[in-house]
């Protein structure tokens, strides 16, 4: 039988509670080894379901090392409290601190299972961070409203599982496979927001977008992943080309009377898609009044460098430059903003002096940014130090070698210094990826080579 078949069998028979069928299935699964390393966590669970054996020291069949145990340890703080054991908590703290970005799920999903049974002080404690599913989840625990994604049964548990080993098919290019895991994750746990939002990623993977935004209306408003799920499912449309619905979904969310700075900031990234960047750096702006957490990809300074971004693509270069100068009173350390404000005026001939400035200090915070080098790099070809110049945009090119604006900086530097032949090849790797003008111009510099007007921008 194929894995994937022999998984959905085992799961039919864990959610029907046929323990005798599930039993079989676990032997074949270790007979079989290719999953073998799931086997202490299935009998675990199968154990605590059944009411047979000790469903930990099935886990302790697991050892302390390799793939197995890893997904022990995951399992364990789990069992833990639906055995209603008081250690529960503290596993699940432990194993939540070394699962990455799952670590949030196993916490929520302990949670729910400790408030469920009314202890609600443990479940609050269990609750520890500030990202916006975590906060969630404690908001609807202190509210006495119910917590979804509770694992308290066997079939719950092999849902969990079936994340895990789906998430780590994918890491190993194996995603169709994977995908096949997550779908049985959701037939086994249909109220897990993780279990649906995997399936659906691995689904888009797959160039698989309107099932997998399809799978998505799973993960209920009331969800602490629900913000996640809408954060996904707005970009899963614009991956699969539904840029309208995407942005349909973003001012939906921002219209809510609970509309966080997330919304705003996730409005303003669909406006840029859709080129509409004045509108964006309106909700940027809209952003920056709302209160945000302790998320630093929402921090204040990032706000306004985003914002001033988008007014210059908007050619609003005066707001803009204000913008740019508050991001940089607020982070004068950040190399994103130092290298933007500074290169913004120094292809308008602005500040010229100060924009190198600001352009050589990104560029010792971040001596290994590609596109801070090209800026270092066609500050100094302004500057007619082309050897010193074209040395750092060749490195930026090897850095992007698939670059548009780096390749014609490099070409351009190239025809400057007398190189012809080399800037040709420079600017044909240019207009590989080039678009509208700038395609039509690399190619008039192709055929006629470098003129004042052709000049890169």
């Amino acid at each position: 039988m194929l894995p994937d078949a022999r998984f959905l069998v085992l799961a039919e028979a864990l959610r029907t509670r046929d323990w005798r069928a599930a039993r079989t299935q676990i032997d074949a699964v270790e007979r079989e080894q290719l999953f073998a390393f799931t086997v202490p966590v299935l009998r675990a669970w199968l154990a605590f379901g059944s009411g047979e054996g000790d469903p930990l020291a099935a886990l302790d069949a697991a050892g302390g090392q390799g793939a197995a145990a890893g997904y022990a340890a995951e399992h364990r703080g789990l069992l833990l409290i639906a055995m209603g054991r008081p250690e529960g908590p503290g596993e699940i703290a432990r194993a939540a601190r070394s699962a990455g970005p799952r670590g949030s799920r196993l916490k929520i999903a302990g949670a729910a299972l400790l408030a469920s049974r009314g202890s609600r002080d443990p479940a609050l404690a269990l609750l520890e961070g500030n990202s916006p599913s975590i906060a969630a989840a404690r908001r609807l625990i202190e509210a006495g409203r119910p917590v979804p994604g509770a694992i308290a049964a066997a079939d719950a548990g092999m849902a969990e599982l079936m994340v895990r080993l789906a998430l780590d098919l994918h890491g190993q290019d194996l995603t169709a496979l994977g995908a096949m895991f997550a779908r049985i994750a959701t037939r086994l746990a249909p109220d897990s927001s993780e279990a649906w939002m995997v399936a659906a990623e691995l689904l888009a993977r797959q160039e698989r977008h309107r099932l997998a935004v399809t799978l998505l209306g799973n993960v209920g408003a009331e969800d602490p992943f629900a913000a996640t799920a809408r954060e996904q499912r707005i970009r899963l449309l614009v991956g699969g080309g539904d840029r309208e619905g995407a942005l349909a979904v973003a001012v939906a969310a921002t219209e809510a009377d609970a509309a966080s700075r997330s919304d705003w900031i996730r409005l303003g990234e669909v406006y840029g898609e859709l080129g509409r960047r004045a509108e964006s750096a309106d909700a940027f702006g809209r952003a920056l009044t709302v209160a945000g957490d302790n998320d630093d990809s929402q921090a204040e300074w990032a706000l306004w460098l985003m914002r001033g971004g988008a007014l210059d693509q908007a050619d609003n270069w005066p707001e803009a430059r204000r913008a740019l100068q508050q991001a940089y009173r607020l982070a004068p350390e950040q190399p994103f903003v130092l290298n933007y404000l500074g290169y913004a005026q120094l292809v308008r001939r602005e500040n010229v002096a100060e924009a190198e400035r600001l352009i050589r200090e990104a560029h010792r915070l971040a001596p290994d940014n590609s596109a801070i080098t090209d800026s270092l790099g066609w500050a100094l070809h302004l500057r007619g130090e082309h050897g010193e110049a074209i040395a750092l945009l060749e490195r930026a090119a090897q850095g992007e070698p698939d670059d548009v604006e780096i390749n014609e900086h490099l070409g351009d530097a190239y025809f400057a210094a007398g190189r012809r032949v080399e800037a040709r090849f420079a600017w044909k790797a240019a207009q590989v990826y080039a678009e509208g003008a700038v395609r039509i111009r690399i190619a008039a510099k192709i055929e006629t080579g470098l003129t004042r007007e052709l000049a890169a921008r």
